[in-house]
């Protein structure tokens, strides 16, 4: 007899043993249900997982607090990059890992044991920038493409100056950050730029990695991970890069306002970042790209970030420990997403990660009420 897992919204509890009733605190937004767990193993479950530098705050936030609230889940994540979190996964190094690109038909066909992919967040990139005395820049598309395509190399350019009336840009030299290592946060920026841009798609391509504009003129930097872009923008005036909007703001860095496709000018906020995803149908493989949003509120570029997990793992009770992480992320996790800088999943989409996750383990079933 399978035990049952019913998703609850508000507060979850993993108690040892008992069963636990909870109540949504917004009824409108979110299931409500009862939520039944019970771990069938007393000691503690360490549980390791690598890859994406993109939500790694959050879901290092989201393991302290469930190693917290039951003591014997104990999840570990790496922040390596993308590339890194799914080669680990491929040859088995890791229980889990986390992709900003998800994974290719190919690299899904090497995995012996199946993959489940798990949206279980999302985040808006920025162009953080560190230009004293300039507050509220605006970038067009034209822009912003120009600036990684190493053609404006000054702050003054009329491309920049016509989005900024009024607003005085000094007459200094752009210095453009980017990845150095293997990257899904590079992949979400340079798709974007790909469909914006046919000279971009044409000249420099989309991938985790791509050859970055050089020449005479052009300053272009490179920093390891999330944080070692941010850190660079940080320390160097002049400065540009693309980033995670929770690295941006946990580190007071001044983000652009990008035109989207509609015309409009947009600040990154989890507000715009919501309308986008509202933008977005999430197809049945829980993969979706997001490469230029409508709508005159969108923030243009925002992204899903997955979890990779094992269709089968050899130790039932980490599949088990597996699916009651899950349960926990959809959940009281998501209350955490807003405030470290990441968007909440709807709840139509938190329904299709829950019916995905439940293949994990024989034992348990995960359902939700209608």
């Amino acid at each position: 007899m399978k035990r049952r897992i019913h998703y609850g919204v508000a507060y979850f509890l993993l108690a040892c043993g008992a069963i636990v009733s909870v109540t949504a605190c917004n009824e409108t937004e979110r299931p409500q249900a009862t939520v039944e767990k019970n771990l069938p193993f007393e000691q503690r479950m360490r549980v390791n997982g690598a890859g994406a530098s993109f939500p790694a705050p959050l879901y290092q936030g989201w393991f302290r607090n469930l190693s917290l609230k039951e003591p014997r889940l104990q999840f570990n994540f790496q922040s390596v990059g993308s590339g890194a979190g799914i080669e680990r996964f491929t040859t088995g190094v890791v229980d889990f890992a986390a992709s900003d690109i998800g994974m290719t038909d190919e690299q899904i066909a090497k995995i012996n044991r199946g993959v489940v992919l798990l949206p279980m967040t999302a985040g808006s990139l920025v162009l953080a920038y560190n230009l004293p005395g300039v507050k509220n820049l605006k970038l067009s598309r034209q822009a912003y493409v120009d600036i990684f395509l190493g053609k404006i190399t000054k702050w003054n350019d009329p491309k920049i100056a016509q989005s900024n009336p009024g607003v005085k840009l000094p007459n200094q030299n752009i210095t453009v950050v980017h990845r150095s290592d293997g990257s899904g946060t590079t992949a979400v920026f340079t798709r974007h730029l790909g469909e914006i841009s046919p000279e971009w798609k044409k000249k420099v391509g989309v991938g985790t990695a791509v050859q970055w504009p050089s020449g005479a003129g052009k300053t272009f930097i490179a920093g390891r991970g999330n944080d070692g872009v941010t850190g660079l923008v940080g320390q160097t005036p002049g400065s540009i890069g693309y980033i995670e909007y929770s690295f941006a703001k946990k580190n007071n860095l001044s983000m652009a306002e990008l035109q989207n496709k509609a015309g409009k000018f947009v600040a990154p906020s989890n507000k715009s970042g919501s309308e986008t995803l509202a933008q977005v149908e999430l197809p049945d493989n829980l993969l979706a790209f997001i490469t230029d949003p409508p709508g005159a509120g969108s923030y243009p570029i925002v992204t899903y970030t997955w979890m990779l997990l094992y269709k089968k793992y050899d130790d039932p009770n980490k599949a088990i420990a597996m699916e009651a992480m899950v349960q926990y992320c959809l959940t009281d996790g998501q209350k955490l997403s807003p405030q470290l800088g990441y968007i909440q999943l709807p709840s139509n989409v938190i329904k299709k990660v829950a019916a995905a996750a439940d293949r994990l383990s024989p034992d348990f079933q995960i359902t939700i009420p209608q």
